[in-house]
């Protein structure tokens, strides 16, 4: 039985490399026709000769036999060319081909030998000549299967030339000694031609995975240049690259479609209060929920920071346009889970449409802009579309940023003041500077005008320079125990060297700088909390006091209360107005003023505008107060006289009482 363990050991197929199985079996499965038909007609030849000569079992039966096996075994290639085989299938399907190689070769080299001694010479002859032919020519079909074509080679090397040999003939010795250097060659050449095609068949595999992996990296980039690391949306280049083309076809056709532009509301608070990478989190469910709002035609994009785009490619009603802007709404105001907190967020979006609002890309993105910037100011968290009256304003934005980029600011911007009192002394005890700008084509702008585009452009800048030095050289000829109140927006603190500015120009007026001191607003601290933290810290360390302006209308009071370096707190105007009937207000601006009180700071309500709030504000620990009720904001040239005039009123309220 040990003969039998080796034989199956060398007939086994190595199922190692499965790729080089499948393609020995294709480049076999297409010679398979050829093998069977040198068979057939080789063995024909012989047996035809023989008729006369050999018995007919020997001549006929036999040759019929095989015959018939290999037509079997064609019509079973016929059937199962164009099947795809598992690799179990493969390995099965190889191990038949090499046991069927022997069985053939054993009984075709059999039959030859038992054939070999009936006729003449020439019929012999033919019997050698046969086995020689078929020998090479069903070689060369297995050339792709080492261990068969090897196999089959053995077989009639071995058996045919050795019966040869016994028969002592120098000619048929001399027909061995041929025989066994052509089947050398062959083994030679079959060793040479398996190792090439291995070696073609891994060279092709190489390939196939250097494609795949350049594919791979072009898919890469591909998403890198298109698509957004941190949502998975596209990106801007992607957006803009689809509006144009979908604008394109929208001229070409006479269609249209709309664009929506989302701006977050709250992100920065985020970002302040959790971290970054609470931001980010947010911002991937912000991704994950638009879209969850899929629908054919709609396209989502992340253009940068906390703003998306959406681009709608058919044309949408009004109403159609609203509800949908108001269902986006509606899924980014759902509350938000990051690193085990809850965060409020909210989007506001603008649309525009094509070709009504713009006939460019440009303009319709820009009036789309314009909506949203329309929906930030008025209605937070809902949707905007774009109209005539937001053309007019746009026009009206164009126009001021204009005037104003070429204002002569020392010329045109001046100053109003608005005291600050003390309700148990009764008198001032500082100013708060409001700027103003006349412009000679555009007349008085309004503050929240223009200082808005002026932030927008960086303009800022060049105002707060302007008005500090106006306000401070005012501020020299005011008695020494008034102090100034200056409002400082977002860009006046977004870096080191502007807070510097600031200082300088403090020092260069010669005023003490204890009696500046400068407001800044809840939204202004939101553009970058750590950059304004460290501008606030050197203004203190400089001398100057902070006030934290419009108490309780933005998203975190208290977390800013307790890590920045304020002196003071202005209580917004809009918890006075009703302070005198309202008891919710009254709770709020109690509870404001006992927190200041417990932390030191001095505590400012502004909007005073009749006797009975004053009153009420007074009865819940009010003290330094601001409003219409005590004076209008005054030109600089009349502050001297009011002053003048409060002092006295104030210091015969005194002897008086």
């Amino acid at each position: 039985m040990v003969w039998l363990a080796r034989l199956k050991k060398v007939l086994s197929v190595a199922d190692g490399d499965r790729e080089l199985m499948h393609a020995q079996l294709r480049a076999f499965s297409r010679h398979v026709p050829l093998l069977y038909f040198i068979l057939l007609v080789n063995t024909a030849a012989v047996a035809v000769t023989h008729l006369d000569s050999a018995p007919a079992w020997l001549s006929l039966y036999i040759p019929a036999t095989l015959g018939a096996l290999c037509v079997l075994r064609c019509v079973r290639w016929w059937r199962r060319r164009n099947q795809t085989m598992t690799d179990a299938q493969a390995v099965r399907e190889l191990r038949g081909v090499t046991w069927m190689v022997g069985l053939f070769g054993v009984a075709f080299s059999g039959w030859s030998l038992l054939l070999f001694p009936y006729g003449g010479a020439y019929q012999q002859a033919q019997v050698a000549f046969y086995l020689a032919t078929t020998l090479v020519g069903c070689m060369f079909c297995l050339i792709n299967l080492r261990k068969p074509a090897l196999l089959l080679l053995c077989i009639v090397i071995l058996s045919f030339p050795g019966f040869l040999v016994a028969n002592g003939s120098p000619v048929f010795f001399a027909m061995v000694v041929d025989m066994t250097l052509v089947g050398v060659a062959l083994a030679v050449v079959i060793q040479l031609y398996s190792r090439t095609f291995a070696d073609a068949v891994h060279a092709q595999r190489e390939l196939r995975a250097s494609q795949q992996n350049t594919q791979r990296l072009s898919d890469d980039n591909y998403r890198l240049a298109n698509l957004d690391s941190l949502t998975g949306l596209p990106n801007r280049r992607s957006f803009f690259a689809a509006l144009s083309a979908i604008a394109e076809q929208a001229l070409a056709t006479g269609g249209g479609f709309n664009v929506g532009l989302i701006d977050l509301d709250g992100f920065k608070q985020v970002n302040d209060i959790y971290g970054h990478a609470s931001g980010d989190l947010a911002l991937q469910e912000v991704g994950a929920r638009l879209l969850s709002i899929g629908e054919t035609g709609l396209m989502f994009a992340r253009l940068g920071g906390d703003e998306f785009g959406v681009l709608v490619r058919h044309k949408l009603s009004n109403e159609a346009l609203v509800e949908l802007g108001q269902r986006i709404c509606d899924a980014l105001s759902q509350p938000y889970l990051v690193a085990g907190n809850v965060a409020e967020l909210s989007g506001t979006i603008g649309w525009a449409a094509f070709p009504e609002a713009g006939s460019t890309v440009a303009q319709v993105f820009e009036r789309a802009d314009a909506a949203l910037y329309v929906g930030k100011e008025n209605r937070r968290g809902m949707p905007v579309i774009f109209s005539t009256e937001h053309e007019t304003r746009m026009r009206r934005l164009s126009l001021v940023t204009q005037e104003l980029r070429h204002a002569d600011l020392d010329a045109e911007l001046f100053l109003e003041f608005q005291p600050i009192y003390d309700l148990l002394t009764r008198r001032p005890i500082g100013l708060e500077a409001l700027g103003r700008w006349h412009n000679a084509r555009l007349g008085m702008v309004r503050p929240e005008e223009f200082i808005r585009i002026a932030e927008r452009s960086e303009l800022i800048l060049g105002i707060t320079d302007v008005l500090l030095r106006q306000a401070l050289a005012e501020v020299a000829q005011w008695p020494a125990d008034l102090y100034l109140s200056f409002n400082l927006s977002a860009i006046d603190i977004s870096t080191s060297a502007r807070a510097r500015r600031l200082i300088d120009i403090v020092a260069a007026s010669g005023v003490s700088p204890h009696r500046v001191t400068f407001e800044i607003t809840e939204t202004a601290l939101t553009r970058d909390f750590e950059q304004a933290r460290s501008a606030m810290t050197m203004l203190k360390q400089a001398g100057c006091r902070l006030s934290l302006d419009d108490f309780g209308t933005g998203y975190s009071s208290l977390s800013y209360v307790h890590r920045l370096p304020f002196d003071a707190i202005k209580i917004d105007r809009s918890f006075v107005t009703d302070v005198d009937t309202n008891s919710a207000s009254k709770k709020i601006i109690k509870s404001v003023i006992d927190l200041c009180r417990n932390l030191g700071l001095e505590c400012v309500v502004e909007g005073l505008e009749t006797p009975l709030q004053a009153q009420v504000v007074k009865a819940l620990g009010a003290r330094a107060v601001q409003g219409y009720l005590f004076s209008l904001p005054m030109r600089a040239s009349a502050v001297g006289t009011f002053l003048w005039t409060a002092l006295a009123q104030s210091h015969a309220a005194e002897t008086h009482s």
